[in-house]
């Protein structure tokens, strides 16, 4: 089996994969690995990836250095299944990376557009031909209704949870519907554009904020939460048998 381990801004999540098939997943707060130790005592672990878009802290190096099976800490200059044709590749965040891989892995040879729907919304695409081309950055649904909140007097913070109608009919709704349906047009627009130029674009959805969106996403969409996850899992996999 094999532990994936993917630290994000504000959560960990952790998978274990027997072949492609998720076996176990959790999600944590980011400093608490405990899982880790209490996984590898009861499940046959070969081996396992770390990848973290935080600096890496004492709990998570602890946890690490108890595992009794190599370990590998995800970074961009590893073999990969796509090229990168990114300016700057030590910047780009490992989770975009294994979001791509992720979708490659599930549609090789095609043109992709992977949105991340996360802590901030990444855009990213891979062409047909295994380049990895690189993307955009904007804030997710969270940080958007904090901002809205904080760079206003008299604007209420806002949860994401409830009523989302098409035009809000007290502060609460106009704003829960200006954040997230601004969202989905944002990305139908980047759909229709990546489409106008690449005809047979596929479209993959994922992050913690894909549940919300998908079914409100005008365009054809695949949705996987666990695009990351499967990503990490092939590179892991790519890196044993290298």
């Amino acid at each position: 089996m094999n532990l994936i381990i993917d630290i994000g801004n504000n959560s960990a999540k952790f998978y274990l994969f027997k072949g492609e098939q998720i076996i176990l997943h959790t999600r944590k707060n980011n400093s608490s690995f405990e899982i880790m130790d209490e996984w590898s005592r009861l499940y046959d672990i070969e081996k396992a990836i770390v990848s973290s878009v935080i600096e890496e802290g004492p709990e998570l190096s602890s946890a690490i250095s108890k595992l009794q099976c190599p370990v590998v800490r995800f970074n961009n200059s590893m073999q990969l299944p796509l090229e990168i044709n990114y300016r700057t590749p030590d910047t780009l965040g490992s989770d975009r990376v294994a979001a791509a891989v992720g979708a490659w892995n599930e549609a090789p040879g095609r043109n992709i557009l992977v949105i991340d729907a996360g802590t901030a919304i990444t855009v990213d695409f891979i062409s047909k031909d295994g380049k990895y081309n690189g993307g955009n950055i904007a804030p997710g649904i969270k940080m958007r209704l904090r901002a809205l909140h904080e760079f206003t007097n008299r604007l209420p913070i806002v949860d994401k949870e409830g009523e989302i109608p098409s035009i809000g009919y007290d502060t609460e709704t106009a704003i829960r519907s200006g954040v997230i349906n601004g969202i989905c047009h944002e990305i139908d627009g980047y759909i229709n554009e990546f489409k106008q130029k690449f005809c047979d674009v596929l479209v993959f959805l994922t992050g913690g904020d894909e549940k919300p969106l998908k079914n409100r996403i005008k365009n054809c969409i695949f949705a996987d939460k666990y695009l990351v996850a499967k990503g990490l899992n092939r590179i892991l996999r790519d890196y044993d048998n290298k």
